[in-house]
């Protein structure tokens, strides 16, 4: 090692030699590293699923744009929408279709008493308005009153109740004071705010929450005709439909409305955001302890060099060669440590937690940065110091 970090900084690698002349302090500093790496890389993560959870239902709307009430933040909030705007939507240039989705909760009651969250969705049987195949070709069933698909990733559902269900066998269970029929499933996966999805006509879905009116559904999904443009179909919705009701938005500028205001407004957000703040401090501090007590301990030999004429980038480069080597060091076995926790976490939760390249080497700058700053930091009391007084 010595000799290859010889070859690449053209000089003997003192940052590297000081190093590992203390036995108990280079691994307490790559502990510490690790630990920084790890808290990053987990609290990133999970801000990662936060964002991937709030895409899953926009990712099943079969639609170009969205039109929702000017109240819309979240796809489960919100005031309803006059179904009159789906037919004002209808009549404008550009449009091809235009269907109306209906988003609700349940809680389903297990057999030991633990409840399951379901997000539900109400959509027309005649219309493709969610766009997943297994949804697709269960159409015809869930016209049928209080027949129902659910998601089979659902989190802590009952052993082998998905597999019964795929093999035809349908299961039902109460809620609302109705019985749904469960016949078919499909995969969406569950989040932060729900366990999972449940799929199911607008009729039935009305009869599920009678407080609800057909004539008020959350959401309206337009599909553009072949060839019209999406600003300028947007434009004319916006200039047809009320301001004071309608948000007339694409799908992914609805997702980004949401991300924003869930990942800024939202507790659940706001804790990971600080989470990796906390994670970058911890690893200030701990890189900053090593390197000053390093330099503390070696100031007399540095200012003897200073003596010498050696310029303060010399010592700089000490310096930045320690914590250069301290975030690689570090970094692996943090990274190590989070790919097991991710795969760990995403098992148990069903939350869509997985590493992803950009994240890996954001953090590995981000880490490298942060012992960077620590190590200019540290130097600072060398910089300001008097040979002369130091003998």
């Amino acid at each position: 090692m010595t000799e290859l970090l010889a070859k690449l900084l053209g000089r003997l690698p003192i940052g590297w030699l000081q190093l590992v002349h203390n036995k108990t302090r280079l691994p307490a500093a790559v502990a510490g590293v690790s630990f920084a790496s790890v808290l990053v890389l987990m609290q990133l993560g999970f801000l990662g699923a936060l964002v991937g959870s709030i895409r899953l239902p926009y990712d099943q709307m079969n639609a170009d744009i969205l039109i929702s009430a000017s109240d819309m933040n979240t796809p489960a909030d919100g005031s309803p929408l006059p179904r009159q705007r789906m037919f004002e939507a209808l009549s404008v240039e550009g449009v091809a279709r235009a269907t109306p989705l209906y988003y609700g909760k349940i809680e389903w009651k297990q057999s030991d008493g633990t409840i399951r969250n379901l997000d539900v969705f109400g959509i027309d049987p005649s219309s493709e308005t969610i766009r997943n195949p297994a949804i697709e070709a269960r159409l015809a069933d869930i016209a049928r009153a209080d027949v129902a698909l659910i998601d089979a990733k659902t989190r802590n559902a009952p052993d082998g109740l998905f597999a019964q269900i795929a093999n035809g066998q349908p299961y039902r269970f109460e809620v609302k004071g109705r019985t749904l029929t469960v016949v078919g499933t499909f995969e969406i996966g569950g989040g932060f705010t729900a366990d999972g999805y449940l799929v199911i006509s607008d009729q039935t879905f009305l009869r599920l929450f009678p407080q609800r009116a057909a004539g008020a559904p959350n959401h309206i999904l337009v599909s553009l005709a072949p060839g019209a443009d999406v600003r300028s179909t947007i434009e004319r919705l916006r200039a047809v439909l009320p301001a004071y009701d309608s948000s007339v938005r694409t799908v992914a500028e609805a997702f980004d409305k949401d991300r924003a205001f869930q990942t800024t407004q939202r507790p659940v957000g706001l804790v990971f955001g600080f989470g990796i703040v906390i994670g970058v401090l911890v690893g200030i501090i701990i890189v900053y302890q090593v390197l000053s007590t390093d330099v503390a301990e070696h100031l007399k030999e540095y200012a003897t060099f200073k003596a010498i004429g050696y310029p303060q980038r010399f010592f700089l480069s000490i310096v930045f060669e320690e914590a250069a080597i301290l975030a690689a060091l570090g970094f692996i076995p943090g990274f190590v440590v989070s790919l097991g926790l991710y795969a760990m976490i995403a098992a148990a939760t069903g939350l869509p937690l997985a590493m992803t390249g950009a994240r890996a080497v954001f953090v590995l700058i981000g880490v490298l940065g942060m012992c960077l700053l620590s190590g200019a930091i540290a130097t600072r009391k060398l910089a300001r110091a008097n040979p002369a007084d130091l003998f």
